[in-house]
């Protein structure tokens, strides 16, 4: 089974580089955006392997690997924002103090346990609580339940940078 999966990898790469200029015109990110619309359908490639809808199927995934990123960094230039103009004139702070309490966010996300971590980075990327149920193989319920918690220990650790 692993040579079918190889070769269906090997045979709808190309089509999958075509299809990534839709989303960007860089090179390395086309490749980067292929090699992780494969990752994603690793868990379930087998059953799309002589499938005549393979590649659609496989262009949804990049589409929503690539809106998922695109997320991501809109979520951490407003993150950034919120963070650096937080009942601050702007001017107040520079950038080298952003990335710092950058870097505090980010350790702090992963200090986590590895299924917190899974969680809040599939929520922070833009996944649906049902997706990360499916995903993780937790209830949906557990699944809302744990981020309220996640984020109340972040908030914890970061109150540092919370106003008076």
């Amino acid at each position: 089974m692993k040579s079918l999966i190889n070769a269906t990898i090997e045979k709808n790469s190309p089509i999958l580089k075509r299809l990534a200029n839709n989303f960007t015109t860089d090179p390395n990110e086309k490749d980067d955006l292929v090699q992780e619309t494969f990752i994603r359908s690793l868990k379930s490639l087998e059953k799309f392997v002589n499938h005549p809808k393979i590649v659609s199927w496989l262009y949804v995934i990049m589409k929503n690997v690539y809106l998922n990123k695109y997320r991501r960094k809109a979520l951490h230039r407003t993150a950034e924002k919120e963070l650096t103009l937080n009942g601050q004139n702007s001017n107040s702070r520079n950038k080298a103090e952003s990335k710092f309490i950058l870097n505090d966010i980010e350790n702090s996300i992963k200090s986590l346990s590895e299924e917190n971590y899974t969680i809040i980075n599939m929520y922070l990327e833009g996944f649906k609580y049902h997706e990360i149920a499916e995903y993780t193989n937790i209830k949906e319920g557990t699944i809302k339940t744990r981020i309220h918690t996640i984020r109340k220990i972040l908030r914890k650790k970061l109150t540092v940078y919370m106003p008076n």
